[in-house]
């Protein structure tokens, strides 16, 4: 009687572990997935070529739209008439680093999208649940830290290296290729590094750390910040690495807002499990 007990008992979590699979699918053998991933790395690849080929129609636009923090920087004053290019293949450098960086950011959405439904199946519904609003708070918080960089910080950094280059009788002569490198490695770190309150949220979720420990680490968390903000931008200027920092500072000020509330929640359930479980 034991025995079909307990195999009657296996049979209902079993059950209930399919449950909480997400998703109706059958069993796929390894070439099944093999083959699955290979439409995904296609449907990648057609996406970004297609994204690439409309930045290339578009280029000209496409260059004027990032020129804009150089000339909301320099503006009117008439020192620096446009970007140069310094050999006779320059220029087909920069028309691939336009295409390239351009077809990826226009497609990238479309690649997380194709590897989120390749992944999906594998998670649980309560994976699933977690998965989805954390998705959708890392691409506000990379969206808000990259326009963050293209219309406040890149053009703050233009503006000191200018008045650097006054102040030591420099003639402005910068190369197009120096330059969108420099945006698009800018918009991309600082979109990057605005993650990092998610990673903290993520943190607290599993237990690693405390949001106690979080606030008694707050000045060590401060002057990574300004360091951060001096590797990102390249530059000395306590201004611009402050522009970088204070935004930081108050992403991690929400993260330990937000961590709070995940233990107190945590608490809460850990508390009625208590007084549902046995006396």
């Amino acid at each position: 009687m034991s025995d079909d007990r307990d195999e009657e008992d296996s049979s209902d979590d079993w059950e209930d572990g399919d449950e909480e699979i997400s998703g109706d699918r059958k069993a796929m053998g390894f070439l099944d997935h093999l083959d699955e991933l290979r439409w995904v790395v296609a449907k990648c690849a057609a996406v970004f070529l297609g994204a690439a080929l409309l930045v290339a129609f578009f280029l000209k636009d496409f260059a004027s739209l990032l020129n804009w923090p150089l000339r909301s920087a320099i503006g009117e004053s008439g020192l620096m008439e446009g970007l140069v290019t310094t050999s006779p293949t320059a220029v087909f450098a920069v028309l691939v680093q336009l295409c390239f960086l351009g077809g990826l950011g226009l497609s990238l959405p479309f690649i997380l999208y194709f590897i989120a439904r390749f992944v999906a199946p594998a998670l649980t519904k309560r994976e699933l649940k977690l998965l989805k609003p954390v998705c959708i708070a890392c691409l506000g918080l990379f969206l808000g830290g990259a326009f963050f960089s293209y219309l406040v910080l890149v053009p703050g950094v233009i503006r000191f290296s200018v008045s650097l280059n006054e102040m030591l009788g420099l003639q402005l002569l910068w190369s197009a290729d120096r330059y969108y490198n420099m945006l698009v490695w800018m918009t991309i770190g600082i979109g990057m590094a605005f993650q990092f309150p998610m990673v903290i949220c993520l943190m607290v979720y599993l237990g690693l750390v405390t949001t106690d420990k979080l606030r008694s680490g707050r000045p060590y968390a401060i002057v990574g910040f300004f360091v951060a903000g001096m590797t990102l931008t390249a530059t000395w200027d306590p201004v611009t690495q402050t522009m970088v920092a204070l935004p930081m500072w108050g992403l991690y000020e929400i993260a330990i807002i937000v961590g709070r509330r995940m233990e107190r929640k945590r608490e809460d359930e850990l508390s009625e499990a208590d007084l549902d479980g046995p006396a």
